[in-house]
């Protein structure tokens, strides 16, 4: 599952570019075959004067952070491709704010903690999986 938590100061997305970048997510994840609502997407606004870089409060800023469970990068290389798709899906959302800091990460967690509806999901890219995207939906197999 990825999920992405996108702590952000007051102005930076309207709820339609919530949305749009909220699918444009989801999107990448289920052309590189995960099921769509495995992808989770949290915005979480955060006043200026609660957000702070170096110590300083910031006008505007974001902060995404992103949890991979379903799939890890093997290598340095695919780690990379990964940083650079991110940092490319994300720029035409916040490279129109003047002045704006912004910055990710990403996390690899263990799949053996992880859970839908109380079900331990399917091996990656198993046949329990491809169904599992079919149906969008989380099914006992």
């Amino acid at each position: 599952m990825p999920l992405w938590t996108v702590h952000h100061t007051p102005g930076i997305f309207s709820d339609d570019e919530k949305h749009r970048l909220a699918a444009s997510v989801a999107d990448h994840y289920e052309k590189v075959g995960l099921p769509r609502f495995y992808v989770v997407t949290l915005f979480r606004e955060t006043r200026p004067e609660d957000f702070y870089v170096g110590g300083e409060p910031t006008p505007v800023g974001v902060r995404i952070t992103i949890d991979h469970i379903a799939r890890r990068n093997p290598d340095e290389d695919s780690r990379r491709r990964t940083a650079l798709w991110i940092r490319e899906m994300l720029r035409p959302h916040l490279e129109r704010h003047a002045g704006l800091h912004w910055e990710f990460h990403v996390d690899e967690t263990s799949d053996e903690l992880w859970m839908i509806n109380g079900l331990v999901p399917p091996p990656g890219g198993s046949d329990a999986e491809r169904h599992w995207a079919e149906q969008n939906a989380a099914t006992p197999y």
